[in-house]
């Protein structure tokens, strides 16, 4: 049967989230890089058959109710991407460059492997004229980091990585919370690297709804989330080596709001 990309309403879309990996037991490595794979070739031909979806899709855009459809209604060549692996929660993150000079884009896509394909899909979309927006620049600096696997013995622990993640969430919204640094820690706002991760924050962004994707190996943490008071839609992925945040990457959609209401940062 014809695979359909339809968006739920959102009782629908509580019973397909709830097709759990803990019931699956966890997924493999393996697996989930395939779906990481299957997702850059549903971008790069532009059709969603490239993906194993179930009959029913929960596809959210920029995290709200949308249609798969209205994404992939056209090739675009993905020109960088990192995967983060969550196999206890049997989700994939895609961060992700597009530099076609028409209309360039970084994404945030999270995947989730379910009972019956891949649903649900979160996808956060940031072009020209959201914050900080700079595609060339966020492939550049991201290159250039060293995201190589933590070695054996030196992981840490799921809950160790969650809780320095939420203290760096916790600081966007309140300065006194003390976040653990890595020395040569490097920021990058949408494009713009800085230097010292402690620079530009104010500590009056609320950093709100947040949903997570923990990669042990990598260890490093994605949160999907709601940003400032406007409520917009951001991606934070962090690098977290021997307990400290190394490398941070944040994106923000501002849902044609200039700069989203977020402060800027140099």
């Amino acid at each position: 049967m014809m695979k359909q990309f339809v968006f739920t309403a959102v009782a629908l879309a509580g019973v397909v989230a709830a097709s759990p990996a803990a019931a699956q037991g966890g997924c493999s490595r393996e697996l989930l890089d395939g779906i990481a794979g299957d997702w850059v070739s549903a971008v790069e031909k532009g059709s969603g058959f490239e993906l194993d979806l179930g009959e029913w899709v929960d596809f959210q855009a920029n995290l709200e109710i949308g249609f798969m459809g209205e994404f992939l209604d056209t090739p675009r060549q993905v020109d960088w991407r990192q995967a983060l692996l969550d196999t206890t929660s049997c989700k994939v993150m895609v961060e992700s460059v597009i530099l076609d000079e028409a209309e360039p884009m970084v994404l945030s896509t999270v995947l989730t492997n379910g009972f019956f394909g891949v649903s649900p899909i979160s996808n956060i979309v940031t072009k020209q004229g959201d914050w900080q927006f700079n595609a060339a620049a966020t492939a550049q600096h991201a290159q250039a980091e060293d995201w190589a696997p933590i070695p054996e013995g030196q992981r840490a622990t799921r809950d160790e990585l969650l809780a320095v993640t939420n203290a760096y969430l916790d600081r966007l919204g309140d300065s006194s919370v003390q976040v653990p640094w890595a020395d040569g820690c490097v920021r990058i706002d949408a494009g713009v690297p800085i230097a010292s991760c402690e620079a530009g924050l104010t500590g009056n962004v609320a950093a709100a709804d947040r949903q997570y994707t923990v990669d042990d190996v990598l260890g490093a943490v994605n949160v999907q989330l709601r940003l400032g008071e406007q409520r917009r839609a951001g991606s934070i992925t962090l690098r977290i080596e021997d307990g400290k945040v190394r490398y941070v990457h944040t994106i923000a959609n501002c849902g044609g709001e200039a700069d989203c209401g977020l402060p800027q940062t140099s």
